[in-house]
C-alpha cells in the first residue's frame, strides 16, 4: 500500500539519523564514558531521557488495552506506580548521586560486599533482560500490523535497530536519540488523544457506552482499585530501584540536579499517563473488542491520511525504541562493569571495557529477543521482571541508605530468599506445577514477597554482625535527608 511505502521511507530517514547519531557518539574514552556520558548532561535532558525510558511502548500503548477494557482506573497500573517510584527516588536522589557509582552493585559493594553486589548484578542482568523483551514484544507486533509481516521478522527488525544505535553511542548515544524519540511520543500521543476523542464522540459517549455495556465505574478512578494494588506494589516498589533509573540519577552533574530530575519527571508523568488512560477510554466507542494486534498498532495501521500515518507510525516505533534501549544499555553496564571488569580481566585496559560493552549489548540484545519471540504477553513478562527486584533487591537496597545495623549477610540471605521466591513464582506463572499458597501475581503475593524480605533482612541483621563503622561512613556520605 502507498501509506505503508511511505511509512518505510519515514521510518529509513529516521533510522538513519538515529544510526548516525549513534555512529557520531562513538568515541568513549571509558566506562565512565561511555555509559554515564561523563557527567556531563543537565538536568532536563535526564528528564526527558528518564520519562523516554518508563513512558514508553511496552506501558503506554499496553495501557491504552487496558483502559479500553477497564476504564479510568486502569492509570492504577502503571501511572500511579510510577509516581510511587519517582517520589520515592526523589527521596533518594540525593544519597545515590553523592555516593558517585557508575552501577548498583559497585555501590552495593561500599554499603555490604562483593557477594551482594555479585548477586544485585544477577538481579539487574534478569531484570533488565525481561523488561527489554517487552518492547520487543510490543515493535514485534507493532510491525506485524503495520507492515503485515510476521511477528518474528517485526520482533528481529525492531530489536536490530535499537541495537545497531545502542552499541555505538553508549549512554550519551541513548540519551540524544530518546530526546528525538520522546518529542515523536508527544506529538503522536497527542494526536490519537485528539483523534480518538473527535471519533468517539468524547466522554459523554464513553459513558453512554459504558452503561450500554454494564460497565459498572468505568469512569470512577478508584473503582476496584484493590484489584491493582498488586501492580503499584510489585512495579512501584521494583521500579524505584530499577538500574537504569539510577544511572542517570548517577550520571546527573550533582545531587541537585539529581533531585531536578525526579521532580520534573513527577510532574510529567501525571497528564502523560492520563492521556494514555484516556484515549483508552475513547477507543471503548470506536472498538467493541481489543484487536489480537492490540488497538494503538491497529488504529495506526488504519488512519486515512497516508503522511500523519507515517508520521505517526515513525513516532509510535521511537517510544518502543527508546525505552528499549536504555534497558539494554543498563543490562550491559552491569554485564561489562560488574562481571567483566570486576571478575573477568579486573586489569583490561579501557579500550578493551569500551569493546565489551558493546559485545554485552548485542548479548542483552539477542536474549531479550529470544525471550519475546517465546512469550508475547507484555503484562505478565512485566510481572515477572518487576517480582525478581521486589522481592529480591528493594530491601536491602533502600534500607541500606537508613539502617546502619543492616548487615551484609542480612542483605545477602534476604537477596537469596528473593530470587527462590521469584523464581518459583514466574515458573508457576509459565505453566510448572507447582502448589502456591497464594494466588500467582496478586496483591497477597507482593506482599507475602517483601515481607518476607523485610523480616529476613531485620532478623539476620540483629542476629549478625558487620563493620558498622564502614555502614556509618556509607550513610554520612550518601546524607540521604542531609542539606
Amino acid at each position: 500500500m502507498p501509506s505503508n511505502n511511505l511509512s518505510i521511507l519515514f521510518l529509513i530517514v529516521y533510522i538513519t539519523g538515529i544510526v548516525g547519531l549513534g555512529i557520531w557518539n562513538r568515541k568513549s574514552k571509558n566506562s565512565e564514558d561511555y555509559f554515564l556520558a561523563s557527567r556531563n548532561l543537565p538536568a532536563w535532558l535526564l528528564a526527558i531521557t528518564f520519562i523516554a525510558s518508563w513512558w514508553g511502548g511496552g506501558s503506554a500503548i499496553d495501557l491504552v488495552d487496558h483502559a479500553h477494557k477497564n476504564g479510568l482506573n486502569s492509570f492504577w497500573i502503571y501511572g500511579v506506580p510510577v509516581l510511587l517510584a519517582t517520589a520515592l527516588m526523589y527521596v533518594f536522589a540525593k544519597g545515590i548521586r553523592n555516593i558517585g557509582t557508575i552501577s548498583q552493585p559497585q555501590l552495593m559493594k561500599q554499603r555490604y560486599n562483593s557477594k551482594v553486589a555479585l548477586l544485585l548484578s544477577l538481579f539487574i542482568i534478569i531484570f533488565m533482560i525481561i523488561a527489554a523483551s517487552i518492547q520487543v514484544i510490543v515493535v514485534g507486533k507493532f510491525f506485524q500490523a503495520f507492515f503485515e509481516i510476521s511477528y518474528t521478522k517485526g520482533a528481529m527488525l525492531g530489536a536490530g535497530i535499537v541495537l545497531t544505535y545502542s552499541m555505538f553511542g553508549g549512554f550519551r548515544g541513548v540519551v540524544l536519540t530518546d530526546l528525538l524519540q520522546f518529542l515523536f511520543f508527544l506529538i503522536a500521543g497527542l494526536f490519537l488523544l485528539y483523534f480518538t476523542f473527535d471519533l468517539s464522540g468524547g466522554m459523554q459517549a464513553v459513558k453512554t457506552t459504558a452503561i450500554s455495556k454494564e460497565k459498572t465505574g468505568y469512569t470512577s478512578f478508584f473503582h476496584n482499585v484493590g484489584d491493582q494494588l498488586a501492580y503499584v506494589i510489585t512495579f512501584g516498589t521494583s521500579w524505584m530501584i530499577q538500574a537504569n533509573i539510577w544511572q542517570r540519577i548517577s550520571a546527573a552533574k550533582n545531587a541537585i540536579d539529581a533531585k531536578k530530575m525526579m521532580l520534573y519527571s513527577f510532574f510529567a508523568f501525571i497528564p502523560l499517563y492520563l492521556m494514555v488512560t484516556y484515549t483508552g477510554m475513547f477507543t471503548s466507542v470506536i472498538y467493541d473488542t481489543v484487536p489480537e494486534s492490540g488497538i494503538v498498532p491497529n488504529m495506526v495501521s488504519t488512519i486515512p491520511n497516508p503522511i500523519i500515518g507515517a508520521f505517526i507510525f515513525v513516532g509510535l516505533s521511537a517510544a518502543i525504541m527508546s525505552t528499549m534501549d536504555s534497558l539494554i544499555n543498563t543490562g550491559a553496564l552491569s554485564l561489562t562493569v560488574d562481571i567483566y571488569e570486576k571478575y573477568i580481566n579486573p586489569k583490561a585496559t579501557s579500550k578493551q571495557n569500551v569493546v565489551v560493552g558493546r559485545l554485552s549489548t548485542l548479548i542483552m540484545t539477542i536474549l531479550a529477543l529470544l525471550i519475546a519471540l517465546k512469550i508475547k504477553s507484555v503484562l505478565k513478562i512485566s510481572w515477572i521482571g518487576s517480582d525478581f527486584l521486589t522481592s529480591g533487591a528493594f530491601i536491602p537496597l533502600v534500607f541500606g541508605f537508613l539502617w546502619v545495623k543492616g548487615t551484609s549477610k542480612a542483605a545477602f540471605i534476604s537477596m537469596l530468599f528473593g530470587l527462590f521466591f521469584s523464581t518459583y513464582n514466574m515458573l508457576t506463572a509459565l505453566g510448572a506445577p507447582f502448589p502456591t499458597a497464594w494466588e500467582i501475581a496478586s496483591t497477597e503475593q507482593a506482599i507475602i514477597g517483601i515481607s518476607a524480605s523485610l523480616i529476613i533482612y531485620f532478623s539476620v541483621s540483629l542476629l549478625t554482625k558487620d563493620d558498622y563503622e564502614k555502614n556509618k561512613r556509607f550513610i554520612k556520605k550518601a546524607n540521604v535527608f542531609g542539606k
